[in-house]
């Protein structure tokens, strides 16, 4: 393998796009031609960072695909770059006024993705504020932009991924956490958006600087791996009726992995295993950054699937409510708590075939619909003050929800260990 620097930088940068029209590498400032000429953009400024804007994300421009591209700063300035003729930058906002972020809390913008006219941005902003908090403090952002006008606040709590494919439906994935669990928001244009709840595999994530930077990533034909707070998943691209049953837990670790790819046959992670910047971490003698060169099978003898994720955390619930969906296939063991203050009794509802819990309306005769656990004629009750079960050792769905039958609780708190 042959190794040659093409530029130096002392900034931060983890944007890299093909842009298709031109057949070029964007990435960082630097743009590749496919027969290896480097241009730099210009342009990528702000405040004190002269010509050295920290890029978070690139996206396909809205309106000249052909030879433009977003550039996301991860301050919050969305800049528009020609890759074809000028090779200059323009900011055109700042994203930190127009999505409200408020005073105090930093803006930390990961993610940009655009399709079907649609511009999506996340920043994973999120601190202890937002772990203790009843409710979200509002810094993190999901939000959406069709090129003209306000933009569209989508999620107030910390996102750092977006991804999608421009066929199978036009599927697009949005992955971030708040203080109960990871968040997996998908949108199918036929069928809307949702949120859907996966189990985190450690709460060594649970700040912003510590999520740089799970991704999604195309790392077979057409197939998905999803990196999220610890934890590798399987992806399927696609959501066919607005159903959303191809995700599946994989490993868990303890790695930093800034990207991650396939070349040549092998399956390669980036590492930012031990960072000593600022003095922080005094017993480090020397930052760990590399490449890790194995096979995507490799991923299954990591550290064995296991997790926690609330449904609900310290919140007033009433009858009618139910949860998200939570994440149920792929754990050997599952034990749910439920703690709260009040009369409500809450059900156990199951997704077997993944159909009960499309993103769209509740009833097509066609799919199934939520069952019982474990039948409607004997449910399994979950009342306030506390309450647990044990499921048996294998026993499996797509998805499991809670859904208050009668009365009301507050401060209700329901919580799913997997191991």
């Amino acid at each position: 393998m042959h190794v040659e620097k093409l530029a130096a930088h002392n900034s931060c940068y983890a944007n890299r796009i093909l842009h298709m029209p031109s057949k070029q590498l964007v990435i960082g400032k630097w743009v590749v031609s496919a027969s290896g000429d480097v241009k730099k953009l210009t342009g990528l400024s702000h405040g004190k960072l002269i010509d050295n804007v920290r890029l978070g994300s690139s996206a396909v421009h809205l309106h000249h695909p052909e030879s433009m591209l977003y550039m996301l700063g991860m301050d919050g300035i969305l800049f528009e770059c020609d890759v074809v003729s000028s090779f200059s930058c323009s900011a055109i906002t700042n994203l930190v006024k127009d999505l409200r972020i408020p005073d105090g809390h930093q803006p930390h913008f990961k993610a940009a993705h655009s399709m079907d006219g649609v511009l999506r941005v996340g920043s994973n902003t999120f601190d202890e504020r937002d772990e203790t908090a009843l409710e979200s403090t509002g810094a993190g952002r999901l939000a959406a932009w069709n090129g003209s006008g306000n933009w569209e606040i989508l999620e107030h709590t910390a996102f750092y991924e977006i991804a999608g494919r421009a066929n199978f439906g036009k599927v697009v994935y949005a992955v971030g956490w708040d203080a109960k669990s990871v968040i997996l928001r998908v949108h199918a244009p036929r069928y809307g958006s949702k949120v859907f709840r996966l189990p985190k595999a450690s709460h060594a994530w649970d700040h912003m600087w510590e999520t740089e930077w799970p991704r999604i990533r195309e790392v077979g034909t057409e197939r998905y791996l999803l990196d999220a707070h610890g934890m590798f998943f399987e992806l399927a691209p696609i959501a066919w009726d607005g159903s959303v049953t191809g995700v599946k837990p994989i490993c868990q670790h303890l790695r930093v992995i800034p990207d991650f790819t396939v070349f040549a046959g092998m399956f390669v992670m980036g590492s930012n295993q031990i960072s000593s910047v600022n003095g922080n971490n005094l017993i480090t003698g020397q930052s760990q950054s590399g490449l890790w060169f194995g096979k995507v099978d490799d991923l299954w003898s990591f550290g064995k699937p296991q997790g926690w994720g609330a449904f609900w955390r310290r919140q007033n619930i009433t009858k009618g409510d139910a949860s998200d969906p939570f994440l149920m296939t792929g754990f050997d063991h599952k034990v749910i708590h439920f703690q709260g203050s009040g009369d409500c009794i809450v059900q156990v509802e199951l997704d077997i075939t993944g159909t009960a819990s499309r993103i769209g309306p509740d009833k097509i005769p066609f799919l199934e619909s939520w069952s019982i656990y474990p039948s409607s004629s004997d449910p399994l009750t979950l009342t306030g003050s506390t309450s647990s079960h044990s499921f048996a050792p294998g026993f499996s769905a797509h998805w499991v929800r809670l859904h208050v039958v009668t009365g009301n609780c507050v401060n209700a708190s329901a919580i799913m260990f997997y191991s």
